[in-house]
This record gives C-alpha cells, sequence and structure tokens, in this order.
C-alpha cells in the first residue's frame, strides 16, 4: 500500500498542497462508487479514502465499512492527483465527510477541524507506539487515529553492490562515494526521488538535528545541516544520481528494473521488491550526516480523524473507536495484507507474522531503532522553506547558511502565528 498519497507524489507535496485551500472551490463531486454500507440502524457517515495503489485496498475499507451495524457508512475512494485538493474542499462544504484520513497538522486543531479523540484512544493509549500518540497530540489531546506506521528506508541491490566491491554506506560521504563506484553506462548508483523533497526530512535528522525544538523552535539551523545540504549538492552533480526515473520515490520500479542500484522507498514496496529481485536486498536507514550524526528513518504513514464540524460527531467517533482501536483483526489486515505496514499498536504489531522474518524484521528492528515522526507543529509553509532550501543550494548551487537564514525567516513568521 503506496500510502504516500493516491497520486503517489511525496506525502509533503499534498501537505504543501493543503496550504491554500481556503479559497478552494467548493467539491462538488468525489465519486459515482459510493461503497455504501447495508444494514445499518439509518444513520449515514461518509468516509474519505485517497486511493491506495495496491490491489485489493479499496475493497478492503468497503468491506470493513459494511460490517459496521450502528450507521450506513458510504465510502469516498478519491482517484487522481489532487485527494488532499478535494479533501479540503469539501471540508468547506455540507458535502463535507464525517471521517477521513490524513496526517496530523496542527492547522486542523487550532481551526477546530478535528475532533478531540482522547476519550476513545485513553483506554487503549499505552498499545499505541508512544511517538505516534505524541504526533497527534496537542495542549493533552489526541486528535487522530493512527492506522499504519510506513517507515522508509534506502534498499539497495546486493549482487551489485558484491560486484563492485561496494560496502552497505554508513554515512551520507559513503553513500556517495557508492553512488559513483555504482553507476554504469546502464544503471545509476542511487535514487534519492525526482525532486529530492523526500529525504529533506531524514537528512535534518541523520545530521543530529530535529525541525523543531521541544519549545517549538528552529531545530534544523545547524553545522551538521550545513555539511549535509553540501553533500547533497556534491552527490546532485555527481552525475550517479538518478534523477529522471519514470515514477517517483514512492514506485519500486526504479530498483527494481534495474534503473538504480539504491533506492529510498518505503516499506509498503517489500512485497513488490522481494517478487522482482528475491534475495538479492537488503535494506538499510538514511546514513549518518557528521560527526555528530545519527542514521535516521522516516516514519509516514496514515491516521483517521473525525470532522468536528459533522452532521453527527459522536457516531463518527463510535465508528472510528468500532474499527480502528476495538477491530483488530481488521487492522491487521489492513497492514500486513497489501504491502507491508508496521501496526501501530504493539498488540497487534506482535502478532504480525508476516514482519517476523527476513526483510521485514529487518526494517521492524531500522524502525524502532532509528524511526522519527512528524511533529504536528510542523506546517506545510514550513515544508515549503525547505523545499525551496533543496532548491537553492542543492540544485542550483548556492550557499546553504543563506538558503537557510531565508527558511528561518519564513519558519519564524509561522511559529509565531501558531504559538505566539
Amino acid at each position: 500500500m503506496s500510502a504516500q498519497s493516491n497520486s503517489h507524489r511525496d506525502r509533503r507535496s499534498l501537505l504543501r498542497a493543503a496550504a491554500g485551500l481556503a479559497v478552494a472551490a467548493p467539491l462538488a463531486a468525489c465519486g459515482s462508487n459510493n461503497g455504501r454500507g447495508g444494514g445499518g440502524s439509518g444513520k449515514q457517515l461518509q468516509q474519505y479514502f485517497h486511493a491506495y495503489g495496491e490491489a485489493g485496498v479499496e475493497q478492503a475499507v468497503k468491506r470493513y465499512a459494511k460490517a459496521y451495524s450502528k450507521a450506513n457508512v458510504s465510502t469516498q475512494w478519491i482517484t487522481g492527483a489532487d485527494y488532499e485538493t478535494k479533501l479540503f474542499a469539501a471540508l468547506l462544504t455540507r458535502q463535507a465527510p464525517d471521517v477521513f484520513e490524513f496526517h496530523p497538522q496542527i492547522q486542523l486543531v487550532k481551526s477546530g477541524q478535528v475532533a478531540d479523540l482522547t476519550d476513545i484512544i485513553e483506554p487503549v493509549k499505552d498499545d499505541f507506539d508512544p511517538a505516534d500518540i505524541a504526533s497527534h497530540s496537542y495542549d493533552g489531546k489526541i486528535y487522530g487515529v493512527r492506522m499504519i506506521d510506513d517507515p522508509q528506508f534506502l534498499f539497495y541491490r546486493k549482487s551489485m553492490l558484491q560486484k563492485a566491491n561496494v560496502a552497505v554506506p554508513t554515512t551520507l560521504e559513503e553513500l556517495t562515494e557508492a553512488a559513483a563506484r555504482l553507476t554504469t553506462p546502464k544503471v545509476k548508483g542511487l535514487f534519492l526521488g525526482n525532486d529530492l523533497h523526500a529525504v529533506e526530512a531524514p537528512l535534518i535528522w541523520s545530521a543530529g538535528a530535529e525541525t523543531l525544538t521541544a519549545k517549538n523552535e528552529i531545530g534544523y539551523h545547524t553545522d551538521g545541516v550545513v555539511e549535509g545540504l553540501r553533500q547533497l549538492r556534491k552527490l546532485f552533480t555527481s552525475g550517479s544520481l538518478l534523477l529522471d526515473a519514470p515514477a517517483d520515490f514512492w514506485d519500486p520500479s526504479a530498483i527494481s528494473q534495474g534503473l538504480c542500484a539504491i533506492q529510498f522507498c518505503g516499506m509498503w514496496a517489500m512485497p513488490v521488491m522481494q517478487q522482482a529481485l528475491g534475495d538479492d536486498l537488503g535494506v538499510l536507514p538514511f546514513p549518518k550526516v557528521g560527526g555528530k550524526g545519527r542514521p535516521s528513518v522516516y516514519n509516514g504513514g496514515w491516521s483517521m480523524f473525525v470532522n468536528a464540524k459533522g452532521g453527527d460527531v459522536d457516531a463518527a467517533k463510535e465508528y472510528v473507536k468500532w474499527l480502528w482501536i476495538d477491530q483488530k483483526q481488521y487492522q491487521e489486515d489492513f497492514a500486513t495484507s497489501y504491502g507491508f505496514h508496521i501496526p501501530p499498536r504493539a498488540s497487534i504489531a506482535a502478532r504480525a507474522d508476516k514482519l517476523k522474518s527476513g526483510l521485514a524484521a529487518e526494517g521492524v528492528k531500522l524502525f524502532n531503532t532509528y524511526g522519527h515522526f512528524d511533529n504536528i507543529g510542523w506546517t506545510q509553509a514550513m515544508w515549503s522553506a525547505w523545499d525551496s532550501v533543496i532548491a537553492d543550494c542543492v540544485r542550483k548551487g548556492g550557499d546553504p547558511e543563506a538558503a537557510l537564514d531565508k527558511a528561518d525567516t519564513a519558519v519564524n513568521r509561522e511559529l509565531k502565528k501558531l504559538f505566539g
């Protein structure tokens, strides 16, 4: 389940697009197939999902909804490249969904758009990954139920590294050197996505920094991050980086089809990669950057929210509780039957046999050791500021300090609006 987006763009592209949706036109329709459940009590609920790429996901989601007996739950399965546009436009209208999947964002909380779910999560709070709870919390309240955790790694072809006599890299500098040695006239050494935005946060974390500090102040402007940006620029200009893949990082085809030796991608793609490459596949975290660095694994994923401005908030919360808290068999099915994802609840992860051996188990171990989660206070505007950093100093060769200073201005403006 390529859980980044229905358009398979970088997740942060989705979030950036949502920033301007206050002026979006109202949504007329999102699709003709409602997936209407049967046998309910007469209450009507609507849920929004983006179109996952793997076969069977849509059918599973509608099967779960149909099994719910206390309301008729219709599913808008939104295809195309604009799930976030349709979602946020719909939230401005009477056609707004009662329940929708998205990512934790502080703007949704401060605008009163998402309901407080603390009461339904609190009884099982200790079963969730504490970092998932923290990433969905603000001012002591929890605003979303995590559905799946989606760690992202560097996947590599073992045979290609062995043939080139290249050791598995542990630093960004070693990764740059490995990419050069692995590059041939037909194969590039490394693929980090067509626009490099997928590795913005891993670059920060692997340099030993954070996007924001615990006091909601800038945490990314460090000497280690500056060094990392300079190394990324070197990699970008080396000729060993794949920059024009037919699909972006979310899709495993670049490495599966032999376009590159190493690819940044998500755990969701493991089954497809393994089907194509068998045992000739290894996995590693984003390598450390600089002397104070550390490896990092970015945890993406999706969460379920209740529209606080919906027609029946209590009924919507009851449905979310039933599906994403009570129905463990559905949660395990959703996490492991359509690509590989880590269930955010310990009790479900413990029984997810598909994740207990081989490459999947290695991915889980890396996630548990090096995992990083989104900060609910890091907004779309802040991601946009960091996109500009990559554009200015990696793609165009500008001064990293100047690029970060420019980002600081934009980020501090956002922080002042949010936190005073």
